[in-house]
């Protein structure tokens, strides 16, 4: 839930700073204002509009870092945990070791049983063909 939180935070903030630096504008467009393109410095006043610009795509990139810092946290602290969590699958598909027997010669593990079970009949089979003899 938190990653979530914090992954729409990051894109917000990325969206913003975009917007903001297409707002501002460049140190060329001084040149422009020979030709008219002085009006839009009207809304904000001379200097508002560059300053108050500047000062929010600093705080976006701000939170933008500290964010940046706190998924890469999160992503670290989770892989840990996921490491650390086994699943019936991952412990089926590591090879378990066979318990060596203990005691004396004569005792069997409990898990097998003392005496072997009968021998199933041997089903007969057909005679091999005879090997071709050398010449």
């Amino acid at each position: 839930m938190l990653r979530l939180i914090l992954t729409c935070v990051q894109v917000f903030t990325s969206f913003a700073i975009v917007g903001l630096v297409l707002l501002q504008r460049g140190k060329g467009a001084d040149a422009g204002a020979g030709f008219g393109a002085g009006a839009s410095g009207t809304v904000f006043g001379a200097r508002g509009a560059t300053t108050a610009l500047s000062r929010a795509t600093a705080v976006f990139a701000a939170i933008f870092m500290i964010n940046s810092l706190a998924l890469a946290y999160l992503g670290t602290s989770t892989n840990r945990q996921a490491e650390a969590q086994k699943t019936i699958l991952d412990e089926a598909a590591t090879p378990q070791p066979k318990p060596a027997p203990s005691g004396a010669a004569g005792s069997a593990p409990a898990s097998v049983p003392a005496t072997a079970p009968p021998a199933a009949p041997a089903q007969s089979q057909p005679p091999a063909p005879p090997a071709p003899a050398p010449k």
